[in-house]
């Protein structure tokens, strides 16, 4: 490089210091997921942040990254109808007590997960008093007698779980993945009982819980039809008979292209209009489509451009997410970093025991991806800040950077100064 072009090179770096250096210093400062800005603090105005966690994560630097990160915690199983009353009558509260512990000790909100579903549910709810199953019972006053059965055994369930977390709990999944994409879904709950264990669940949450409760029904792929549509008419249709349900968790567990940011947009506002509330429950955004084939064999193998075209899908999501914020109270991914998936196992299932997915924003050794910085982006200063002299600490109003841009100036305007005087002493 010449002197000239050096002079310029220092004069262009000396004006773009001050508006550039912020970012690129604050994502130099430090990988860790500990050492940055915190996620749920950036969020603070919009939602709350959260993430699904199994007890064993609430200890060590995952649960230090739990406390720094996000305001709002989710059990991943350990609330679930198998772990709390895996026999009749028999509840275990041991590890669900334990993520109760930690979301009141750190002022967390706390979403229950989930109430009723179709999986992980012991199979003794659906066994008569003889110990048969109830869907294959043909004779009429015994199917009515079956469903009358269950349909107790679940208000008993709900009952006894509702009164001992009434006051931990800030959301309730009360029902879980009713609907498929052909409508209801053809579960042992609907082929005993039809809807009615939809509006039991519901209904006895709320008289064990309160006016308080905020109940909700949970669901994935509400973004595309028809189950969009499907999911809209089962909720509006027991809204008109009156079952208290209170808003509507949308799973996101969603892929770098689908659904498209218009489908997502559409289906919040859609269920908006009946005046319910959103909670984002599950969201994890996974670099593969469906199926997840091929898969990469191990973390090592993702390319970096795997992990840009996440963090592109990630800032728009999280822009829609702040430009439909009076319509969400509650953004929940579930896991806290790539180290623990459930998409792992689909990824392995699909690729002959072999495959990793990476869907969230901290990576494996709990450091920042490129994903985490398009969801935190920087604060750019208000012009009543600028007006009123109360800029943020940055390099925008920093003297070392200024000192910096000075010095580059100064240097390359003596190179210049002693290359003219050598020249004119030569000639």
């Amino acid at each position: 490089m010449n002197i000239r072009k050096c002079l310029k090179f220092g004069l262009v770096l000396a004006l773009i210091m001050p508006f550039g250096a912020n970012t690129l210093s604050a994502q130099s400062d430090s990988d860790s997921a500990l050492e940055v800005n915190s996620i749920e603090e950036r969020y603070k105005d919009s939602f709350k942040i959260g993430a699904a966690v199994e007890p064993y994560q609430l200890e060590g630097e995952q649960g230090e990254i739990l406390k720094h990160h996000y305001n709002s915690i989710t059990a991943e199983n350990v609330m679930k109808p198998e772990s709390l009353q895996p026999e009749e009558g028999n509840f275990n509260w041991d590890e669900a007590d334990k993520i109760v512990d930690f979301a009141n000790e750190n002022d967390m909100d706390l979403r229950f997960h989930t109430l009723v579903w179709h999986n992980q549910v012991p199979e003794w709810f659906f066994l008569d008093e003889e110990d048969n199953p109830m869907v294959d019972e043909t004779d009429p006053k015994q199917r009515e007698e079956n469903k009358n059965l269950l349909l107790e055994r679940l208000e008993t369930h709900i009952k006894t779980i509702v009164e001992r977390y009434k006051d931990d709990v800030d959301a309730w999944d009360v029902v879980n993945e009713a609907i498929d994409d052909e409508g209801l879904r053809e579960s042992e709950w609907y082929q005993i009982t039809g809807t009615e264990y939809i509006k039991t669940a519901f209904e006895t949450a709320r008289h064990y819980g309160g006016e308080d409760a905020k109940l909700y029904i949970n669901d994935y792929n509400t973004e595309i039809e028809p189950k969009r549509t499907h999911l809209y008419d089962l909720v509006n249709n027991m809204l008109n008979k009156g079952v208290p349900i209170d808003g509507v968790g949308h799973q996101a567990h969603i892929q770098l292209d689908w659904p498209t940011i218009q489908e997502t947009k559409e289906s919040i506002e859609m269920f908006a209009n009946l005046g319910l509330d959103t909670q984002i429950t599950e969201l994890d955004v996974s670099l593969y489509g469906w199926p997840p084939t091929p898969a990469y064999p191990s973390y090592d193998d993702i390319p970096d451009s795997a992990f840009e075209e996440q963090a592109d899908r990630y800032n728009e999501l999280f822009a829609l997410y702040e430009e439909l914020e009076t319509e969400i109270s509650n953004v929940t991914f579930w896991g806290i970093a790539d180290d623990h998936t459930w998409l792992d196992d689909r990824a392995e299932e699909h690729n002959d025991g072999v495959g990793k997915d990476a869907p969230f924003v901290f990576d494996t050794d709990y450091n920042v991806k490129p994903a985490y910085w398009e969801i935190i982006d920087f604060d750019t200063p208000t012009k009543e800040e600028v007006e009123g002299g109360e800029l943020p600490n940055t390099a925008t109003n920093n003297f070392m950077f200024t000192l910096i841009g000075a010095g580059m100036v100064l240097i390359a305007g003596s190179l210049l100064l002693f290359r003219r005087g050598k020249v004119n002493h030569s000639s």
